[in-house]
């Protein structure tokens, strides 16, 4: 009988030191810099935002940007092609890819369509596109690290196109990804949308984030305070700056207004480092992070997204 126990009790110790190193081979190893390539061509035709020679980003502009019904024409029109060209990359999400390669697909796709890709030269930021993988919160340089199984990455695409811009972003799964990161994407889309459907005139910015910040407190996810949504059109950022966390911010909507609004949430801390390439944001304890954005209309009866698929 005793001798029954001992083979029980140290099958039952090998068990669990099995189950530990399958726990700990599951863990994803932190995110490294990869290698930067030059910066993409933008041919002379294509028309620039006013940073894209100097790659001196204007400072905060305070005033909402309110379009007549010209000015939401080319909203629309930067809105769809931003929106194409979110979806378009996220096509190209598999293991084995680069962000530098996506970085290339978008850049040609967006050049193409007669466009400029906003990110590129804003605040000298080297790059056409956004990829944030896994604890990187926003921000994310393209480079030569490759997508691997169990990965997420947050594809943020900005156009430039005639004179305005549309934003928009997601996340997108890098093929088997477990269960607790894959529900902490479907809650942070899930957040957007409630937060989206509050919006109409007349409605204070500050609902925003209480509505946002109630649906992840559910899930006991954190939520990013440092990183905003904001105006947009003719200039890439601007008031009214839109907090995705409980807040008493002044300000209500107002018929053709555009902004947008893009929770970051994540599974542990909300602490937050910068890499020294003074872009790259990550989860201070290596916690995944998922955002969302789109770009809002505010109309005379409620709200259009002008970046859905």
């Amino acid at each position: 009988m005793v001798e029954a126990r001992k083979r029980s009790g140290f099958a039952e110790l090998l068990f669990s030191k099995q189950k530990e190193a399958e726990e700990e081979k599951k863990k994803k190893k932190r995110l490294q810099q990869g290698q930067v390539s030059r910066k993409l061509h933008v041919p002379k035709h294509i028309e620039r935002p006013p940073y894209a020679e100097s790659g001196v980003s204007p400072p905060w502009d305070d005033s909402f940007q309110i379009h007549d019904e010209a000015a939401v024409q080319r909203m629309r029109a930067s809105g769809k092609l931003a929106a194409e060209v979110r979806d378009y990359a996220g096509t190209l999400v598999k293991p084995g890819i680069t962000t530098d390669e996506i970085d290339k697909a978008v850049h040609k796709m967006i050049i193409d369509a007669g466009a400029y890709p906003s990110p590129l030269n804003y605040g000298k930021f080297p790059k056409s596109v956004c990829t944030s993988v896994n604890e990187c919160i926003c921000h994310g340089i393209p480079d030569s690290r490759p997508l691997e199984d169990g990965d997420i990455i947050n594809i943020d695409v900005t156009v430039y196109l005639n004179g305005y811009h549309g934003d928009t972003s997601r996340t997108f799964l890098v093929g088997n990804v477990t269960p607790e990161v894959q529900q902490l994407v479907r809650v942070t889309k899930e957040a957007l949308d409630k937060a989206i459907a509050i919006c109409s005139p007349g409605v204070e910015f500050k609902k925003i984030g209480k509505t946002i910040h109630d649906y992840a407190d559910r899930y006991k996810y954190g939520v990013v305070r440092h990183f905003v949504g904001h105006g947009i059109g003719r200039m890439f950022h601007s008031g009214p700056a839109i907090m995705h966390h409980r807040n008493n911010g002044p300000g209500v909507m107002l018929p053709g207004m555009t902004f947008t609004i893009e929770p970051m949430l994540t599974i542990g801390s909300i602490e937050e480092v910068m890499w020294d390439d003074n872009w790259t944001v990550v989860t201070a304890d290596g916690s995944f992070s998922a955002q969302f954005e789109h770009t809002l209309l505010i109309t005379e009866t409620g709200v259009e997204i002008l970046t859905a698929p």
